[in-house]
């Protein structure tokens, strides 16, 4: 136990090292062209009162309570060496939903952009869905998007990444690992992602999206039995309003190494309204079947609502109120909400202050 804990304890220091390593030298590098360097970074915190209860058993989970959380804080490193080529270092603090703190690379890439039509990134990148449709909900700080939150997919991943915009159509497609940033092991074949979007007319954005591949869980130890496979579609209008909607549909992706089969599909939709000069108020409504197949009757329903303040250029602060609920099923649970104990359900409920500060 004691030679394990050494190891973890050498590898986040080993971890440290890299980060402060990579950041010095991109630091070096930018001496001659400081113009071209750039650090920033963004921090997801908030205070809040949670439960969170299991209705078969009658237990509260241990992160009932009152108390105050850094979700993310990402610090990013930029450099520009000319109009084609540039680089990209992002670190990620997060609990990771491991009850501790981890320090991640997130995005670590090379870009060689060709055209505003054409560019590639080698390295861990942005993947073409989750942070793209981030942007169109605009309340990341407060929630996860629909396939992040459930876990139906990855924001960052290791791979070549292609993206581009021409005219009203924008793009990107990634081949890639499999298993997220935070995790770069390779397995006998990559994946294959992809997203194209259309602005038809201004402010309103169509897009499909689609994935295919292992997750990186096809290894000549241990083979895969099922492919996973995404489909995406989301409409959003962003103008002197936000109105969206995001839907998707996926099979295996928790059954990848399984031989039973398993599906699933979810639905996002969102608002948002200005009703002054810096505030707005908002609301949200998923609801998604993890587990159409082997426990069809395991449904979770989320929506949060609450205003938005925008008192500081650099600071986005909500006061909301989150509410999620699982019907289990067979006896289930989703990120920890839900039972054991089969045909009843759990319930979490979160009052509080979120805030994101850029800077």
């Amino acid at each position: 136990m004691r030679q394990a804990n050494d190891r973890r304890s050498r590898k986040k220091i080993a971890t440290l090292a890299g980060v402060l390593g990579i950041g010095l030298l991109f630091g070096a590098t930018g001496a001659s062209h400081a113009d071209d360097l750039s650090i920033h970074g963004k921090m997801y915190v908030d205070t809040t009162y949670k439960t969170n209860k299991d209705d078969g058993t009658g237990q509260k989970s241990s992160d009932t309570g009152l108390g105050t959380d850094v979700k993310r804080f990402y610090v990013t490193v930029d450099y520009k060496y000319d109009d084609v080529w540039s680089a990209n270092f992002t670190s990620d603090i997060g609990d990771k939903g491991t009850k501790r703190y981890d320090l991640f690379v997130k995005k670590a890439y090379i870009q060689a952009k060709l055209s505003d039509a054409a560019a590639f990134r080698f390295g861990s990148a942005d993947t073409p869905w989750i942070p793209f449709v981030e942007g169109l909900y605009g309340y990341r700080y407060l929630e996860n998007t629909l396939i992040d939150r459930l876990k139906f997919g990855n924001s960052a991943d290791w791979g070549v990444h292609f993206l581009g915009k021409s005219g009203m159509v924008s793009y990107a497609a990634g081949v890639v690992n499999g298993h997220g940033y935070s995790d770069p092991s390779r397995s006998k074949q990559p994946d294959l992602t992809a997203r194209i979007a259309f602005e038809p007319v201004k402010d309103l954005t169509i897009g499909v999206g689609a994935y295919n591949g292992k997750l990186g869980q096809d290894t000549e130890v241990s083979p895969a039995e099922h492919t996973a496979t995404r489909y995406d579609v989301v409409v959003a209008y962003n103008g002197s309003f936000r109105l969206g909607g995001e839907y998707f549909s996926a099979d295996n992706w928790t059954a990848v190494t399984t031989v039973a089969k398993d599906s699933a599909d979810g639905f996002s939709g969102w608002f948002s309204v200005p009703v002054g000069e810096k505030v707005e108020i908002f609301g949200r409504y998923d609801t998604a079947n993890t587990s159409k197949d082997l426990n069809p009757d395991l449904e979770d329903t989320y929506y949060n609502a609450g205003v938005q303040l925008h008192p500081l250029k650099p600071l986005l602060v909500a006061i909301a109120y989150k509410h999620q609920e699982v019907d289990s099923g067979l006896g289930g649970k989703i990120n920890g909400v839900g039972s054991s104990v089969a045909g009843e359900k759990g319930k979490s409920d979160e009052l509080g202050v979120w805030a994101q500060f850029k800077w």
